[in-house]
């Protein structure tokens, strides 16, 4: 099994979310939060606001930690043929802009960020991770946990 540390910020100005279209290297976009990979020897809170800045440009500062979410995507729907089933565990952050300027990632997966109304999510082609990240700020859970989201039709893995 494969593992992989990350830290994503949610980020929700004015009934609006903060979202990331990345697309893989066959071609499929899936609309995110901005984050990824935690590197070596590097703090999750450090990392959510090196990966904002990378995708979208923007300068963040974080406010609050809002939980962490672990799940497995099977090896089966795993975007890389023949890589084993993936344990993400994720470090959800919120964040608020300061400054920058909002641009497509330079040499990365991420093609394009937005502000995107809330209600207009539920249309978009997206992550599990939005959801999770979007259901811990709505809740604000003392456990810092939610409910898993199924993985169907407009959301995926």
């Amino acid at each position: 099994m494969d593992r992989r540390l990350a830290a994503y910020a949610v980020c929700i100005e004015d009934g609006r979310v903060l979202l990331a279209l990345a697309v893989d290297p066959g071609g499929e976009s899936t609309w995110t939060l901005p984050g990824g990979r935690v590197e070596h020897a590097e703090d999750p809170y450090d990392a959510v606001i090196r990966e904002v800045a990378e995708e979208t440009g923007l300068e963040a500062v974080v406010e609050r930690l809002l939980g962490v979410d672990s799940r497995v995507v099977p090896a089966a729907e795993r975007r890389r043929p023949g890589a084993p089933e993936l344990q993400n565990v994720g470090v959800f952050y919120r964040v608020r802009v300061t400054g920058g300027r909002l641009r497509p990632e330079p040499n990365g997966d991420t093609a394009e960020s937005a502000w995107t109304p809330l209600p207009e999510v539920a249309r978009l082609h997206r992550s599990s991770l939005v959801d999770v990240g979007l259901a811990l700020a709505r809740t604000l859970p003392p456990s810092g946990h939610v409910a898993p989201v199924p993985v169907c039709g407009l959301i995926q893995h």
